[in-house]
């Protein structure tokens, strides 16, 4: 049946914008309950639709952005109109940068009274801009149900955050209305010409890299992504924040690429002649020198996989730009190269067993990597060491978390220095298992979104890492978790600083620590039992995979919340923007010894 063929129902407004969700599969919403929407709201029940209340709609909006980026559907967040909305800004621009199909709803306003400067009066459109891909706003609530289902399918054939802006009055009245079909578009491979050239480069590399990007998890490619790289016998790495678009378990498999990421990666990829960037935009943080490589192999062909067009060639300089599907792109450039002979199949021996000798080296690194050694850490762990507790090395944490995961595990990341090291140590055989906050960078990130991406995969593990500065922006999320029975693990590293702006002050302003300090005693797995879950503090190293595995084990058998609380040392890894800083000059008198 054609859409216009489609009879006209007498229905409200409420009730046109409640089936169009259905009509998209919508069964989970977050949020806070408000009168701008209430006649909506009513009636999520018996459609349903499941409105989880949470404790801040900044929480709700990551949950929402979870909760899509494990399932692969539509994650919703809905709010009070004026600061209810407001509130979710920030999820909603992290979930921009993870090309996250997010619909928020935004109540506003009634129309009679905007102007005037009314009760939680606001212009809300304008606010979300710069962070979604498209805006519907219903001016006459005849068109609820078009508008509706117009950000449900942009939010997916854009990939990205829509925003549907309502006018709380507009839910109410009689109308005749259908109720539009999902949209579902098949997505190509790319044109013949590029696919062709690509095959050509392919054919002629002597040492191939692939970057497999979020395009690879979002687009559901891995299998075509697997096969294309054993055709090849080339070295994998993964895009920034992508550790979860390659099997880790895989002999190709390197490691990611960017800040604190993987010396191995990036070794490899340096000697490349031709790398294959493969659903991903190559964006400029992912890209930077690190730990004292600069690995970019400026003189190597590159071609460049990106579903949207305006990424190719908009960071870095390529030589064949494929607009097209990861997953259809990946299986086309296999079928080309099937039956031809390979420059790349002559080395593939000698290829192998460097990218295994790179991979143990970079392991045997980070086995005997179990402190900084910078003066400014040395000076903290003798500290440390007066102190009534043995605090434990960050990285000997990381470490021991990563051999105590369990299989399946979801994991997200705050922002932060500690949070930034593990990097080096999260590695998954699954795609969908990884979440950060990507290139908006936001605090208070981790808890909620692994909080939404738990009720999305309710049979999969669930764990947070925070620094305890970004965890005391979220945690008040851990009455959600146990209010709702969304039981996840939250790792909180309590080293009482800002460790990533601290390092900054360490390397270029001469230790002069301002506003960097988090010295209050508090003891994050009190508050923990406070709200309801179970806390755990840990001193020593040979406590940290015990509590994790006995954290999982309550998680996954009694739906617990369990929050841990590392104590850890005071020392830092690399300086988080080294890019963006220089040693200051100072002009006037009194602070040119401030240099």
């Amino acid at each position: 049946m054609t859409e216009v063929s489609r009879p006209m129902t007498r229905m409200t407004p409420s009730e046109a914008f409640v089936e169009t969700l259905v009509a998209h599969g919508v069964d989970t919403v977050f949020g806070i309950m408000g009168s701008a929407f209430m006649d909506a709201m009513d009636i999520f029940e018996p459609a349903g639709i499941e409105l989880v209340p949470v404790v801040h709609e900044q929480g709700a909006a990551h949950m929402a952005d979870g909760f899509a980026r494990v399932s692969g559907r539509h994650g919703v967040v809905i709010g009070q109109n004026g600061p209810g909305v407001s509130n979710c800004v920030t999820a909603i621009a992290a979930a921009f940068w993870a090309h996250s199909p997010v619909v928020i709803v935004t109540p506003e306003a009634g129309t009679m009274g905007m102007g005037l400067g009314g009760f939680q009066e606001a212009n809300q459109l304008p606010m979300f801009e710069e962070f979604t891909k498209y805006q519907g706003h219903v001016n006459n609530e005849h068109r609820m149900a078009e508008l509706t289902a117009r950000c449900f399918d942009r939010a997916t054939s854009e990939m990205g955050p829509t925003q549907l802006n309502i006018p709380r009055d507009r839910f109410y009245g009689d109308i005749d209305t259908r109720i539009p079909p999902p949209q579902r578009l098949d997505r190509g491979p790319g044109g013949d010409r590029s696919l062709d050239e690509a095959a050509e480069l392919l054919a002629a590399a002597a040492f191939p890299v692939m970057i497999a990007g979020g395009g690879v998890v979002m687009g559901d490619a891995l299998a075509e992504t697997v096969a294309l790289a054993e055709r090849l016998g080339c070295p994998v790495v993964n895009s920034y924040l992508h550790n979860d678009s390659f099997p880790a378990s895989h002999p190709q498999w390197c490691g990611p690429l960017g800040y604190q990421g993987s010396k191995a990666a990036m070794r490899l990829i340096s000697k490349a002649d031709v790398v294959l960037a493969l659903g991903t935009r190559l964006g400029p943080f992912g890209t930077l020198p690190q730990h004292g490589l600069d690995y970019w192999p400026t003189d190597a062909k590159v071609i460049q996989v990106d579903a949207d067009s305006k990424m190719l060639g908009l960071v870095k300089p390529i030589d064949v730009g494929i607009c097209g599907d990861a997953a259809a792109a990946a299986a086309a450039l296999v079928a080309r190269l099937a039956d031809r002979d390979l420059a790349c199949d002559a080395t593939r021996g000698p290829r192998a067993a460097e990218t295994a000798s790179q991979k143990a080296a970079w392991e045997a690194e980070l086995d005997d990597w179990t402190e900084e050694t910078d003066d400014f850490s040395v000076d903290m762990i003798k500290q440390a060491a007066a102190e009534p507790d043995d605090w434990m090395h960050p990285r000997g944490v990381l470490r021991e978390l990563e051999r105590a995961m369990p299989p399946r595990v979801m994991v997200s990341t705050d922002i932060g220095n500690i949070n930034s090291v593990a990097n080096s140590y999260l590695r998954f055989d699954e795609p969908r298992s990884f979440f950060a906050a990507m290139s908006w960078g936001n605090c208070g990130y981790a808890l909620p979104t692994i909080i939404g991406a738990k009720k999305a995969a309710p049979g999969r593990p669930a764990v947070a890492y925070a620094g305890d500065g970004a965890w005391a922006m979220s945690m008040v999320e851990t009455m959600t978790a146990v209010r709702h029975n969304i039981g996840v693990t939250a790792v909180v590293f309590h080293n009482r600083q800002w460790g990533a702006e601290k390092k900054n002050q360490v390397d270029f302003y001469g230790r002069r620590f301002v506003a960097g300090e988090l010295d209050g005693g508090e003891d994050w797995s009190e508050v923990a039992r406070a709200m309801g879950a179970d806390g755990v503090r840990v001193r020593r190293l040979d406590e940290v995979g015990p509590a994790l595995e006995a954290a999982i084990d309550a998680q996954m058998n009694g739906g617990r919340t369990t929050v841990i609380e590392a104590m850890c040392t005071r020392e830092l890894g690399d300086p988080f923007r080294k890019d963006a800083l220089s040693r200051p000059v100072r002009h006037l008198e009194k602070y040119q010894d401030y240099t």
